[in-house]
């Protein structure tokens, strides 16, 4: 299922890219997207986890890339925060006996696998710094 959380990370490293030797605090990057510190320390932990940022606490804490923007590419980051677009299939089970119904599922895999691909190659093209010269 698509969520925020790919433009909530995006937004995140974004900010982070053009601050790239300070620790910004999650309350200014929260303040950024207008929404709660805790959803962003989420992310951040994530982020983390995937080795992408370093946080450190205290007074003059908060967190800052570990790599360059020129080194992370967008597909990256869809891969951290979800995987694949997923778009669903219909809560019952399809009619077996039916022509459509036994085939349908058969088809939207093979269709979301594709689009998947789509969406990775192009993201793939495209890095972060690429992504923030319009800011």
């Amino acid at each position: 299922m698509i969520s925020g959380k790919f433009a909530i990370t995006l937004h995140i490293l974004s900010l982070l890219s053009k601050h790239p030797e300070e620790f910004l605090s999650s309350e200014y990057l929260a303040g950024s997207m207008n929404i709660n510190a805790v959803l962003v320390r989420k992310e951040i932990a994530n982020l983390k986890k995937h080795n992408m940022v370093e946080s450190r606490e205290g007074k003059y804490g908060g967190t800052r890339l570990l790599k360059p923007a020129t080194e992370i590419t967008l597909k990256d980051i869809f891969c951290m925060t979800f995987e694949t677009v997923h778009l669903g299939y219909a809560k019952n089970d399809p009619n077996p006996n039916c022509p459509v119904g036994k085939e349908i599922n058969n088809n939207l895999n093979d269709l979301y696998k594709n689009i998947n691909q789509n969406i990775s190659s192009h993201l793939e093209k495209i890095s972060l710094l690429d992504f923030t010269k319009e800011f």
